[in-house]
């Protein structure tokens, strides 16, 4: 059988979201990864019946080719690294400072933006679903997970779509367990497995996380 493409984002979230059904979670918190993986969540946490809520990690490149990503952070974590990409670069940690300095402003920003005057989705003691819509290189989500860790939830579940079975691998010791719909050989990219995989705005974030659950169209 061929690997699973999604028409797009919100197909992709209701698939997920009827995954995440049977794995019996008990009222969890829904978090997607923005941009795309808030669209995902959204539409996930509508099957289940509850709300999704954002939080924000940003991908840390470098300094003259901010598309590489060599590591994130997540908000209220720490910088994580991915020591295999340093150490090819030739590079460390703290050669990247004056990124991570420049990508914390921005995460703030960010946090700002899409959250505003709520407050911070409380975590401890319960079952987190961190959503994204794909896994790639990981490293974004390990910041993520990283942060949500530090919060002591009972259970913290990495969910997506689609993602890179040796990213998962490396995933094994962040996440208490994983909820992905297809984890194919060949992946090279998430946007491969997409019809459509435009651009999500910031206004269809802030929509999205503004919209009650039951009121969700795609």
């Amino acid at each position: 059988m061929a690997p699973r493409i999604f028409a797009d984002r919100a197909e992709a979230g209701e698939l997920l979201g009827r995954h995440l059904v049977g794995l019996g979670l008990d009222e969890p918190v829904v978090l997607g990864l923005p941009r795309g993986g808030v669209v995902v969540a959204a539409h996930a946490a509508a099957v289940l019946g509850v709300p999704a809520d954002v939080f924000v990690a940003r991908k840390i490149g470098l300094p003259r080719q901010p598309e590489y990503g060599v590591g994130a952070i997540a908000e209220g974590g720490e910088p994580v690294f991915d020591q295999r990409a340093l150490r090819l670069l030739g590079l460390s940690a703290e050669d990247l400072a004056p990124v991570v300095v420049a990508e914390r402003a921005e995460l703030a920003r960010r946090v700002q933006l899409y959250r505003g005057s709520r407050p911070v989705p409380q975590v401890e003691g319960r079952t987190v679903v961190l959503v994204d819509d794909g896994v790639a290189t990981g490293v974004t989500a390990r910041a993520a997970l990283a942060a949500l860790r530090a919060q002591a939830p009972a259970r913290l579940v990495l969910a997506a779509p689609v993602a890179a079975p040796g990213s998962l691998r490396d995933l094994e010791d962040a996440a208490d367990e994983f909820a992905v719909l297809t984890a194919p050989s060949g992946f090279t990219a998430v946007g491969r497995w997409y019809a459509a995989f435009t651009q999500v705005s910031d206004d269809e974030v802030i929509r999205l996380l503004a919209t009650p659950p039951g009121r969700r169209s795609r």
